[in-house]
């Protein structure tokens, strides 16, 4: 080998090694900005609580002072009620507002006996005040029996609420707000939506790719079909939205539904998965030897048995990849869905409602006018981590069955 030929193909390979390691280095810059505003809101709480906060008045079945003692685990940002045995610490909320938390309520305090103040079917029942709500305003007696009022509404922070708090020698109501900022409701919107899209598009684009590569034969007809999942696969997923308002609307209209829905955006997204499972089960098809088949057909099977008998479980490897492709595009999905499910974030979305997938709801969160990118990358985080344990699940699934077949 010359000397040239070895710079040429040296340069060749460089380029080669560039190209790959511009894809890890992309991947990893992604992963770690998610990573370093997202890990310290990530938590269970945000998982399982609703994204709009909640207001409370209670009442206190126990309004008198006690004598507790400081807990040594408290940092010292907090400030710790020996009277009635609460800590409040301040805080900034991702809009850059001041908030004053309950962080910690002691066993036997007067603030875990407090009942529902508010008018309805709750009234007078035990409501209990979760760590990290906002405490806005309590009503007290101070030490001359006077009503007075303490709180984060009356611009006083942690510190001084405390030293209200332990001067009361009575308390009477507390108004507080739960923090909000969940994800509970996209999360279950995102799984209802993956639940309709694949029940909806799965079976029809395994038909039509068992058509396409199996029966269909050469010509204009097939040429056609051919023709017209390429170009739909390249149709942007905005006129999918816009395909879906016009004229899959009337259709859920039928079921009494008058506006956005979940149901509308999954029978828009089985739409738009159509060409991607259609493809991934056409290529899963082919690649199943011609043997199998021969050998079906010699031993007196019938075209249709060899196919759902022999051809179709030898292609279930591929089939479950196409299956991971489209949960992942639904999950990644947004333009489509802004337009059949709407940008509301919805804490308890049902079929016939609209609501927002995990994706939608970082659009929806980032488009105001304080975009919170803690939040946003928290659930990046989450979407992340969901395809991944996918990827997972259907790779060791196709290798079971893998092994299963050839054994």
């Amino acid at each position: 080998m010359t000397k040239r030929r070895k710079i040429i193909d040296g340069i060749y390979n460089a380029i080669t090694m560039l190209a790959s390691g511009t894809t890890v280095i992309a991947l990893v810059l992604i992963f770690g900005f998610v990573a370093i505003r997202g890990v310290g809101t990530l938590s269970f709480d945000m998982l399982t609580n609703n994204y709009w906060s909640q207001n409370y008045l209670v009442h206190f079945e126990n309004n008198q002072p006690s004598l507790f003692e400081t807990p040594d685990d408290l940092g010292d940002d907090v400030y710790f009620s020996t009277q009635y045995g609460v800590a409040l610490k301040d805080s900034i909320n991702h809009e850059k507002k001041k908030e004053v938390l309950i962080v910690y309520i002691a066993e036997d305090s007067p603030f875990l006996t407090s009942v529902d103040a508010s008018q309805g079917s709750n009234y007078l029942q035990p409501l209990s005040i979760d760590d990290n709500s906002i405490f806005n305003r309590l009503e007290y007696l101070n030490e001359e029996g006077v009503v007075s009022l303490t709180g984060l509404t009356m611009q006083e922070n942690a510190e001084t609420i405390v030293q209200n708090l332990d001067s009361a020698s009575e308390i009477t109501s507390l108004y507080f707000q739960t923090q909000g900022g969940g994800i509970w409701g996209s999360l279950l919107a995102t799984l209802m939506l993956i639940a309709i899209s694949i029940v909806i598009a799965l079976p029809l684009g395994i038909f039509a790719a068992i058509y396409l590569t199996e029966i269909a034969k050469p010509g204009f007809l097939r040429n056609t079909i051919e023709r017209a999942i390429e170009m739909l696969a390249g149709v942007p997923s905005i006129i999918f939205g816009l395909m879906g308002i016009a004229v899959l609307f009337p259709i859920t209209a039928l079921f009494n539904i008058s506006g956005l829905s979940v149901l509308l955006g999954g029978m828009t997204m089985s739409i738009v998965l159509l060409p991607v499972i259609i493809r991934s089960v056409q290529e899963s098809l082919v690649v199943v030897p011609r043997d199998y088949r021969y050998a079906s057909l010699s031993l007196g099977a019938t075209q249709t048995q060899t196919i759902f008998r022999v051809i179709l479980p030898s292609a279930l490897p591929g089939i479950l990849s196409a299956l991971l492709l489209a949960v992942s595009r639904i999950i990644g999905e947004s333009a489509a869905l802004i337009y059949t499910m709407g940008t509301f974030i919805n804490d308890a979305p049902k079929l016939s409602t609209g609501a927002t997938t995990l994706a939608v709801h970082i659009w929806t969160i980032m488009s105001g006018e304080q975009p919170n990118f803690e939040l946003a990358s928290a659930i990046s985080i989450i979407i992340l981590i969901i395809v991944f344990i996918l990827n997972f699940s259907v790779k060791f699934l196709s290798r079971r069955l893998e092994r299963k077949w050839q054994g």
